[in-house]
């Protein structure tokens, strides 16, 4: 994005229609849709503008992309933060997510009817799906010609070529007899005309994804949406960390106190949006003592389950090379031996070396000449991973530890731990992708259990009692604040959350033009 998108457009003492906490996935939709429509709309972004020519497959140097301000992590299962759920800059975590973009199965809006067991979204598939669709059009979306599980579904791009995972999972499909097919992924494969924005180039194939996109090729919301935002009068403010949030006599938000550059400043606005994500959201809330008559604020925090298995071959794999996960099933959404509810789907995986050297020392005690062996191993290994339904459980949540970060404000604290139904999961998907690798002749096969992706914590329904905000992301509490991220999903369901984040972000702009 180049620099005249940051330009400074509103002076502090105006009264913005709304001010948008967060860029990313659920920010930047409802920022370009307010603006499109005549709003004024300033967006604070607490980390910096990224240029897209400074992207660098360099995973070190890639790390300044992450969220790297401390929160504490407790629980059994402590979750790791940084890559894999949460980032920093114009963007958000979407400069450095891998583009896997399924969409939500339509029996996860339901799981508690189907099953007694999670909650149940309330709305279905076919409510989201108009969203979904524009989302898909608009960022430019790959995928197959036929999609096995979906037939009427259509994709406007081609899908990559396949690397060398993604063929290995296909032999190990074929061999146990699901069906699989390439994956759907957030990035175009022939050069466009992007509005607003500009070209963008085709996939290069160069396996970075993780690490920025510099040709444009991968669907963010730095050459999509924040574009179109800032065409239509939006004004980006980066490097901008919002702490207060101020309300008038009769509880109303009236404005917001953010630093930058170590200065104090104040943005006064109409509305406010938080769309900071299932961490930073309820942590400001439950810093300024808002939203929370439910008591819901930081509960019922969620990840993915996210097994993956790993395997060495006889031949070259050279894992870093080539799209990193283009193919997908989705037969186990719902397995017939299964002995936990909901599902999950399982996309091939393919890693730069320093992120795939740290996940094998977490999944190990193995050290000395056995684990150098282990990396040595590196570009003849290939992997698989699930994304899998989390229930939401008392014990997880955020709340506010009694440490304070530079900022003065109390650190989060994420409390993380697997109940029975992930770790029945986890071990039929350690088995079952064992069972894969074994059929096409992988040795020293390891499995590692991780968790990716936060979600919940400021969920969506129609009880003010039981819910932060209602169906469309209105605080019931307070008529003029509004949440637009994953903190509102009701259940994890089993598909990476950014399709539905934005397709969300859409849907609770529509409702804010009404209001």
């Amino acid at each position: 994005m180049s620099s005249t998108t940051v330009i400074k457009t509103f002076a502090e003492t105006d009264i913005v229609d709304t001010l948008i906490i967060g860029s990313g996935a659920g920010g930047a939709p409802l920022a370009a849709e307010l603006a499109r429509n005549g709003k004024s709309v300033v967006v604070l972004e607490a980390g910096p503008a990224f240029p897209a020519t400074g992207h660098t497959p360099d995973e070190v140097a890639a790390r300044e992309l992450y969220w790297l301000h401390e929160r504490l992590s407790a629980g059994t299962n402590p979750q790791a933060f940084g890559g894999n759920n949460s980032g920093t800059g114009l963007g958000g975590s979407m400069l450095h997510y891998g583009a896997f973009m399924p969409r939500m199965d339509a029996r996860d809006f339901h799981l508690h009817t189907e099953t007694g067991k999670g909650v149940d979204w309330p709305f279905g598939l076919d409510e989201l799906l108009p969203y979904i669709e524009r989302v898909e059009s608009f960022i430019g979306v790959s995928g197959p010609a036929h999609y096995p599980w979906d037939p009427e579904r259509r994709y406007a791009y081609a899908p990559p070529p396949a690397n060398s995972a993604a063929l290995k999972m296909r032999e190990g499909c074929d061999a146990l007899g699901l069906r699989h097919a390439d994956g759907p992924a957030a990035l175009i494969t022939r050069d466009i005309e992007q509005p607003h924005f500009g070209t963008r180039h085709a996939c290069a194939n160069c396996g970075a994804c993780h690490q920025g996109c510099r040709n444009g090729a991968k669907s963010g919301t730095d050459n999509t949406w924040l574009p179109m935002a800032v065409a239509y009068g939006a004004e980006l403010r980066p490097g901008c960390f919002a702490h207060t949030i101020e309300r008038d006599s009769s509880g109303r938000v009236t404005g917001v106190v953010y630093r930058q550059n170590g200065v104090e400043h104040r943005q006064k606005c109409t509305s406010l949006v938080l769309a900071a994500g299932a961490v930073e959201t309820p942590r400001l809330l439950l810093t300024n003592g808002l939203a929370n008559s439910s008591g819901q604020v930081g509960q019922n925090y969620m990840t993915h389950v996210s097994t993956q298995v790993w395997g060495e071959f006889d031949e070259d794999i050279r894992p870093n090379r080539g799209y990193p996960s283009l193919t997908i099933t989705e037969d186990m959404m719902r397995p017939k031996d299964a002995d936990f509810v909901g599902g999950y789907l399982v996309q091939s995986l393919g890693m730069m070396p320093a992120t795939w050297g740290q996940n094998l020392a977490r999944s190990t005690t193995t050290r000395g000449p056995a684990f150098a062996r282990a990396l040595a191993g590196y570009n003849r290994s290939a992997g698989m991973g699930i994304n899998g339904e989390c229930l939401p459980r008392p014990e997880n949540r955020v709340t506010l530890s009694d440490e304070k970060d530079a900022f003065g404000i109390p650190k989060p604290l994420i409390e993380h731990s697997y109940g029975p139904n992930e770790w029945a999961m986890h071990h039929h998907a350690a088995r079952l992708l064992t069972q894969m690798w074994e059929a096409v002749g992988a040795k020293d096969i390891r499995v590692i259990d991780r968790a990716a992706h936060m979600i919940g914590t400021c969920r969506m329904g129609t009880d003010a009692d039981s819910n932060v905000v209602n169906p469309v992301g209105r605080s019931f509490d307070i008529d003029n604040l509004w949440i637009s991220d994953h903190s509102i999903f009701p259940s994890a369901a089993a598909a990476n959350p950014a399709l539905a984040i934005m397709a969300l972000s859409l849907r609770t702009a529509e409702a804010m033009l009404k209001a």
